[in-house]
């Protein structure tokens, strides 16, 4: 690896005995974190009016500042303004602006959770809150209520209670740790944790969602590597919002990944003058694939308190999907979603690509604008589903297909329930009739 001269600054304004092995070295980054304006201002020469301090001040009281020295020297001072690192690691006096929209906790994760720890949404998989301390506390983040809250870290007798509910809970196969960042607990913390939850017969799969190998990629050390090799199969996410912040040092980062054999997905969140640019984003997503990660979901920004001067319209994204479906390879688009306010979940939004149909025909339209006829088959048979796969023609093993316990629209079109409608609780034409 070779020193820039920007890090050689800054190693040399925290500590001149400081030299390259302790510039890699993940804990005297953590150690050395920007948390204070006046630091930022010594160590990146940037200097702002008072006025602007004052704001910035009263911003970082509600929202805390935390830099690692890796990801401040990606700023590019001379026009640190646009930045899309500094935009994402600094604050902003928008920040403290919210709008009635706006909630702490915007997809209701607090609700799902029924332990603490737990956030159980969808029916087969929970996210499991393991920190809330972050290497770095992005502008954007979704649980602002929570990251850098000293009072709020997860105790072992509440993680506990979270693995003790993912043993009572049979339907629960994936488990996703997250927080903050999971990265940021000790070796022998994570390796416990993936220990315990491994051991678990009905979990199949877990997660780790991080932004390590992005504003600290430092963290994936060989020792990492080998601790988690035991639990595959281990999915990483991780969160790549531009393409300077695929670095040499993130790219090493990434490639241990890769050839630990961990599958890699990347979220990026769309972001207003950060990365809303469909040239951005493509080379973004090109970047991605070069270095084995595969673009996972292009998240919308969350109705998150004072997010607003982040926040596109939808058709922003939209527009970008344009850019890269029929433009780039599959494996390197990601999904563009709206995670519903209210604990929806994540609902796909997509170009519309069916400009009609009839009875037996579908026209279809392509990435160039091209209009096309697809037939439908005159003589499909339908299976009828009595959900009783023992006499079924089509052929399944049974260990290998879950219960049919359909909920929402799989419901309505499943042959095995009567449900024809589902009402709202609050209908008032409804409850009307109850009157």
């Amino acid at each position: 690896m070779i020193y820039n001269k920007v890090q050689q600054e800054i190693t040399a304004k925290i500590d001149s005995k400081s030299g390259l092995t302790d510039w890699t070295n993940w804990k005297w980054q953590l150690r050395h974190s920007i948390r204070t304006l006046e630091r930022f201002e010594y160590l990146t020469g940037i200097q702002f009016e008072e006025e602007e301090k004052k704001q910035l001040q009263h911003t970082f009281e509600k929202f805390p500042l935390s830099i690692t020295p890796y990801y401040l020297s990606l700023i590019r001072k001379e026009d640190y303004r646009n930045d899309p690192v500094f935009k994402q690691a600094f604050g902003s006096p928008e920040e403290l602006i919210t709008l009635k929209s706006e909630r702490a906790d915007p997809l209701s994760e607090d609700k799902d959770s029924q332990v603490e720890v737990i956030t159980h949404r969808y029916p087969d998989r929970v996210l499991f809150h393991v920190s809330n301390i972050c290497s770095m506390y992005c502008r954007h983040c979704t649980r602002k209520r929570k990251v850098g809250d000293v009072d709020s870290i997860p105790s072992k007798q509440q993680l506990l209670a979270g693995i003790e509910y993912i043993k009572n809970t049979k339907q629960v196969r994936d488990v996703l740790l997250s927080g903050g960042d999971p990265l940021m607990l000790s070796d022998d913390m994570l390796d416990w944790l993936l220990s315990e939850i491994s051991q678990i017969p009905h979990v199949e799969v877990l997660r780790i969602g991080t932004r390590m190998p992005v504003v600290l990629p430092y963290r994936i050390t060989d020792k990492l590597i080998t601790l988690m090799k035991k639990y595959q199969p281990l999915w990483i996410n991780t969160h790549f919002n531009h393409p300077n912040e695929i670095t040499s040092s993130s790219r090493e980062a990434l490639a241990r990944l890769a050839d630990g054999g961990f599958p890699i997905g990347n979220q990026s969140v769309l972001l207003a003058r950060v990365n809303d640019c469909p040239r951005i984003m493509k080379a973004l997503v090109h970047k991605l694939v070069q270095n084995r990660v595969r673009p996972y979901y292009l998240y919308q920004c969350d109705l998150s308190e004072g997010l607003s001067h982040f926040r596109t319209p939808v058709g922003k994204g939209i527009e970008i999907m344009e850019s890269l479906i029929g433009h780039t390879s599959g494996f390197a688009r990601p999904t563009f979603v709206i995670d519903a306010p209210g604990g929806g979940g994540k609902i796909p939004i997509m170009p519309n690509y069916v400009i009609s149909r009839s009875v037996n025909k579908l026209i279809l339209r392509n990435y160039e604008g091209m209009m096309a006829t697809y037939t439908e088959p005159d003589n499909y048979q339908s299976t009828i589903c009595n959900n009783d796969c023992e006499k079924c023609t089509l052929q399944i093993v049974q260990n290998d297909a879950d219960d049919l316990q359909t909920i929402g629209i799989e419901r309505l079109l499943s042959d095995t329930n009567d449900t024809t409608t589902l009402i709202p609780e609050d209908n008032e034409r409804i409850q009307r009739r109850s009157e």
